[in-house]
């Protein structure tokens, strides 16, 4: 999974936002607020990283169980399904 050409990730005042750029701009309005784990997963995705490399990142990254990661990178990539910005 690869997050669509057209959006970047920006740190504003500590902050993490998402926004199009370009003709993504058409499609989509608004911004996307990410937390640091979010913008962690998100920098991966515009690598075209897998499901499970992502969880694997997550256990490298953080102090949390295999069970957690997989559910919190699932919900993630959810959302992002949802909100049609990857592909």
């Amino acid at each position: 999974m690869k997050i669509k050409d057209g959006f970047v990730l920006r740190e504003v005042a500590g902050s993490f936002i998402v926004v199009a750029v370009g003709d993504a701009v058409k499609e989509f309005n608004g911004i996307v607020n990410l937390n640091e784990t979010g913008a962690f997963l998100w920098k991966m995705l515009e690598k075209g990283a897998t499901k499970e490399q992502l969880i694997k990142a997550l256990l490298g990254e953080y102090d949390v169980d295999e069970p957690t990661a997989e559910k919190d990178v699932s919900a993630f990539m959810e959302k992002l399904q949802e909100a049609k910005l990857v592909k």
